[in-house]
């Protein structure tokens, strides 16, 4: 049953960061499904390329609301959440009275494994359309595929029998939800995104996640030029991919962003074009053969370049460097200072991680 499940939340990973063009047709009839069921008449619609053109174009017929308040919150958008919420408690009753053995299994198998997927793919690109708030984050939420995906499984592989007009609801959203990209309902009207024309990613959990990310070019891009760079899931500046130079590495602030521009270019290159004093090398008697290098950053600061004990999914150990304070000038005794241990407390252990 484990593979059968796995089966059905690769289809609707599948679905989710597909790059076809939409399907508009679809996507349409099934908002206006929706917009039914939760007491609307079915609204126009206004398709925009992109997420950000969601935020920087106004419908026809709209007015332009400062700040884009009521983009998240709104009748539309409270009856649409009211409707869900009920289908959700209606269906997660059938599935305790015929398959609550299996709940845990699909719950972590299929629904958190697409949530961890989604948000951190499209939901990145679509929360960097925008301000974050905490209202933005609750609607896209409601439109991740995982919990969808959750009741399609218990329906498909262990046979839970939902009412009739429970699978008409639950169909709607699933067409609804992968016909097209992100979508933003008002009373009148409803804002839909086409789907990118790129995502790419790497595997990056144990059942199947995956975080975006892309070394020469970007991450996630839509059809109007709009992208978004990431480097092993973290959203970064596109000079981090198209030039992470030395000088442009010193000027960044912003210390997540200097490490993805710093793994990227690579330890030695950065090392050489910044001009890094070594102050000293020793075996890493926590990783044995592979060696500790303590360099000066800048006054007061070193840092320490060591090799990760763990290996990564493509089977190489990541080299990496942790600051540490300036007064410090054995490289044995910085890395155990990140370990909040003696030098002699770090040179007994028999391998860090």
């Amino acid at each position: 049953m484990q593979r059968e499940a796995a089966a059905v939340r690769e289809e609707w990973l599948g679905r989710a960061l597909s790059v076809r063009p939409a399907d508009r047709p679809a996507a349409e009839a099934a908002v206006s499904g929706l917009y039914r069921l939760a007491g609307f008449d079915p609204p126009r619609f206004h398709w925009v390329p992109s997420p950000l053109a969601a935020f920087e174009t106004v419908p026809p017929g709209m007015r332009q609301r400062a700040g884009g308040a009521g983009v998240f919150d709104g009748p539309a958008v409270r009856a649409l959440g009211a409707s869900l919420a009920r289908l959700r408690l209606d269906l997660d009753e059938e599935i305790r009275r015929h398959c609550s053995g299996l709940a845990g299994l699909f719950r972590q198998q299929v629904q958190f494994s697409l949530a961890t997927s989604v948000r951190g793919t499209l939901g990145l690109a679509a929360r960097s359309a925008h301000d974050p708030e905490r209202a933005a984050g609750t609607w896209y939420d409601r439109l991740c595929v995982s919990r969808i995906a959750y009741f399609d499984v218990a329906r498909r592989v262990a046979g839970v029998p939902f009412a009739p007009e429970h699978v008409r609801h639950l169909d709607l959203w699933g067409a609804a939800l992968s016909s097209a990209g992100w979508w933003w309902p008002h009373e009148d009207v409803c804002t839909v995104s086409e789907r990118p024309v790129a995502v790419r990613t790497e595997v990056c959990g144990d059942d199947g996640e995956v975080r975006p990310h892309a070394p020469d070019g970007p991450a996630i891009r839509y059809r109007d030029g709009w992208d978004v760079h990431a480097w092993h899931g973290r959203p970064v500046p596109s000079w981090v991919i198209d030039d992470p130079a030395p000088d442009r590495i010193e000027r960044e602030t912003n210390v997540e962003v200097r490490r993805c521009a710093i793994e990227h270019l690579g330890w030695p290159a950065y090392i050489e074009g910044a001009g890094l004093r070594l102050v000293s090398a020793a075996p890493d008697p926590g990783n044995p053969g592979s060696e500790l290098r303590l360099y000066d950053l800048r006054p007061e600061t070193r840092v320490l370049l060591a090799v990760n004990g763990s290996v990564e999914r493509d089977g190489h150990r990541r080299r990496y460097g942790l600051t540490v304070p300036g007064a410090i000038r054995d490289p044995v005794a910085a890395a155990a200072w990140t370990y909040g241990l003696s030098a002699e407390q770090y040179s007994l252990l028999a391998r860090r991680t």
